[in-house]
């Protein structure tokens, strides 16, 4: 899978306090992790360097910088733990390519890279994460299961960092989830390049969950499952949104923009699914609008039913106020837009404008018309569009 992000963004992230952190180099000092042992052999375990460089960034009491430089490092789980006492933003350059232990007894808390707990982050240099999956994805045993708790170990975890910037690094092949974003608010990622052959098995690219004010630019992204999935109790996040209502402690999902996106060659384009007989929330204010579709089969898709399998029970997920506009490109599917909601909470509040597609499927072109299929959902079609809207 593939999507493009093209949002403009400012080299800057501000507070709640409107203290503007930027990349102006402030005479940091630099804590190079081969001063703390690290060996750039490819071989040699590294995660203990990784972590005592960043402590000693950590609870200095001047601006400092992590440096990992050109090379390749070997590494285990490692956590990035504050707070700090540095003044923020403390920096963490990554030069070289960091590769993952294949073992993965190593992973005793579930994922590799974990940073969190801190105000004021900046992680770049234009360096790798190779997770090195493809040694380990045989060992995901999830069969397929759209609900697993066997979940390989993600590359990056971000929690509860604030007001922090993620640009110009790579991720590949991770062995679970790229990266995960969670509890954050005012985190920018941009320039990202996220990659992992197109049957690997849930590496999405980029989740976020209970999140507010994540924004995406500038970001290439190729995974064998969701590119950006955004979770619940996400809220202003700027690319499936879902699944949600798997669990009980679930909340609400607001406020969210997707915007002047491509997406290529991907078996779902915008999508929101829920799945059936999951407690009270409402997924609402939700803008997909300028995006470009190439060869997509499902390209606007709604699916409250997700995870039923024919199975009895609705989804009690209340979708409302959903705007698609200005979507257009191409699909292998006739049904360019699939309303699939809930008969115990209908979707309400559905505007579709400016939707233009062009079928390109195994049907000989001008004997397809594109049509909407509509499931307990009040939607309604305006602007220039060549999709038949569907009658409720």
């Amino acid at each position: 899978m593939k999507v493009v992000f093209f949002l403009g963004l400012a080299l800057l992230s501000c507070g709640a306090e409107g203290a503007c952190r930027g990349l102006v180099d402030n005479g940091a000092t630099v804590f190079d992790v081969t001063k703390y042992g690290a060996v750039a052999d490819g071989e040699q375990e590294c995660a203990q360097a990784f972590i005592q460089a960043f402590n000693a960034a950590c609870k200095s009491n001047g601006a400092a910088k992590v440096v990992i430089p050109p090379g390749t490092y070997m590494s285990g789980e490692v956590f990035f733990q504050g707070p700090c006492t540095a003044p923020a933003p403390i920096t963490v350059e990554v030069q070289g390519t960091v590769l993952a232990q294949t073992d993965l007894s190593e992973y005793v808390n579930g994922q590799w890279f974990a940073i969190q707990n801190i105000d004021g982050l900046v992680l770049e240099g234009g360096g790798t994460f190779n997770g090195r999956g493809n040694e380990s994805w045989r060992y995901n045993d999830c069969g397929g299961q759209v609900a697993c708790d066997s979940l390989l170990p993600p590359s990056l975890v971000f929690n509860k960092v604030n007001n922090s910037l993620l640009q110009g690094i790579n991720i590949v092949n991770s062995k679970g989830f790229h990266m995960k974003i969670c509890e954050s608010y005012n985190f920018t990622a941009q320039g990202l390049n996220i990659t992992a052959p197109w049957d690997s098995p849930n590496t999405d690219g980029i989740h976020i969950s209970r999140s507010d004010l994540v924004t995406i630019s500038n970001t290439t992204i190729r995974t064998g499952d969701d590119c950006i999935s955004i979770g619940e109790g996400s809220t202003n996040s700027c690319v499936s949104i879902g699944s949600l209502g798997q669990r009980p402690d679930e909340e609400d999902v607001r406020g969210i923009l997707v915007a002047n996106c491509t997406l290529s060659d991907t078996t779902n384009g915008v999508r929101i699914k829920s799945w059936h007989e999951s407690p009270n929330l409402q997924a609402s204010n939700i803008v997909f609008e300028n995006i470009v579709m190439d060869n997509v089969r499902n390209p606007i898709f709604i699916d409250q039913n997700y995870g039923s399998k024919n199975k009895p029970g609705s989804s009690n997920v209340k979708i409302s106020d959903i705007h698609f506009k200005n979507i257009r490109g191409t699909t292998s599917s006739n049904v360019a837009v699939s309303l699939n909601c809930s008969d115990t909470v209908p979707c309400e509040g559905i505007e579709l404008v400016d939707i233009d597609f062009k079928y390109i499927g195994k049907t000989t072109a001008q004997d397809v018309t594109l049509t909407a299929a509509c499931e307990n959902a009040k939607a309604t079609f305006s602007g220039t569009h060549n999709v038949s809207p569907c009658v409720v």
